[in-house]
C-alpha cells in the first residue's frame, strides 16, 4: 500500500465539500453537521483519498457523520483504515460508543459497518423523506429510513 497521511483540518480550512459530497446528496445537508464536526483527511502526498467527519454526540457518544473514499482508492482497505482511525480517536478522547447512520438501500454500506465491528441499533424511519427535499434513489430504491449501527468500544 502506498504511503499516506491522516490528520484533523483545521476549524478555519476550506471545507471539501467535493469529497463530502460523495457520501451525502446535498451541501445542505452537509451544513446541518459540519460545522459543529472535526474533519480529517487521508492523503498520498497532495492527492486526497478520503474524508471523515466526527461529530460528538454526548460526553460517551461519537458519531461519524460522513465518511467517503475518492473513486480511485475503494475497494483497497482506505475505508476501513477510517474507521480504525475513528475508534483510536474514540477512545482516545474516552468515549464509549461509536455511531453512524446509513440509508436502508445501503446494503454494501451497511455489511461493510457490519464488517468492521458495528452492530445494528435502530432505525429514524422516512429520515431521507423528512431531511431532503427531493427523492434519492439507491441500488434501484428510494431511501426512506436510516439505520443506525453503533461499535461499543473497550477500553
Amino acid at each position: 500500500m502506498e504511503k499516506f497521511s491522516f490528520n484533523q483540518l483545521s476549524p478555519d480550512s476550506e471545507i471539501p465539500y467535493h469529497l463530502l459530497l460523495l457520501a451525502d446528496e446535498t451541501k445542505e445537508a452537509i451544513d446541518q453537521y459540519i460545522f459543529k464536526s472535526d474533519l480529517y483527511l487521508l492523503h498520498n502526498g497532495t492527492e486526497n483519498m478520503a474524508v471523515m467527519a466526527l461529530c460528538k454526540i454526548s460526553d460517551t457518544e461519537l458519531e461519524i457523520k460522513n465518511i467517503a473514499v475518492t473513486e480511485n482508492y475503494r475497494s483497497k482497505g482506505i475505508g476501513s483504515i477510517l474507521i480504525n482511525k475513528a475508534k483510536e480517536i474514540a477512545r482516545k478522547n474516552h468515549y464509549k460508543t461509536l455511531a453512524v447512520g446509513t440509508s436502508d438501500t445501503g446494503f454494501q454500506q451497511i455489511r461493510f459497518y457490519e464488517k468492521n465491528g458495528f452492530i445494528k441499533s435502530g432505525i429514524l424511519k422516512d429520515f431521507f423523506i423528512k431531511n431532503y427535499p427531493f427523492p434519492i434513489y439507491e441500488n434501484g430504491l428510494q431511501m426512506r429510513d436510516m439505520v443506525l449501527l453503533t461499535h461499543y468500544l473497550s477500553e
